[in-house]
């Protein structure tokens, strides 16, 4: 299983908006794609920023490929995420993930 990791980073204003596309783009196309295992969604607000982290979890590179394209390491982004973010990153980290547990699972 593979992890992959994203941030962003809006007004604290825009956060609930910012939130509920999320939920219409990305987090949507993640579930909708084979190979994906899960999909969190991090937000903290702090002063007047909210910072996001996606982690998204994968059953092979070659799930991956079919979210993000050819070029897997590059962050994937939707027509408004212009609109909301002021902090970004242009590139997504991938982990292994040797160990993962969940609450209430045996």
């Amino acid at each position: 299983m593979l992890a992959r990791t994203w941030r962003g980073v809006t007004k604290a204003t825009d956060a609930d908006a910012y939130q509920t596309y999320l939920e219409e783009t990305g987090l949507k196309n993640y579930r909708a794609t084979p190979g994906n295992l899960g999909a969190y969604c991090l937000r903290r607000v702090h002063g007047e920023r909210a910072e996001f982290l996606l982690v998204t979890l994968w059953e092979s590179m070659d799930a991956i490929r079919r979210f993000a394209g050819p070029s897997p390491e590059q962050a994937v982004f939707y027509p408004e995420d212009e609109r909301f973010l002021i902090d970004k990153d242009l590139h997504v980290t991938h982990y292994e993930v040797p160990f993962a547990s969940v609450a209430g699972a045996r």
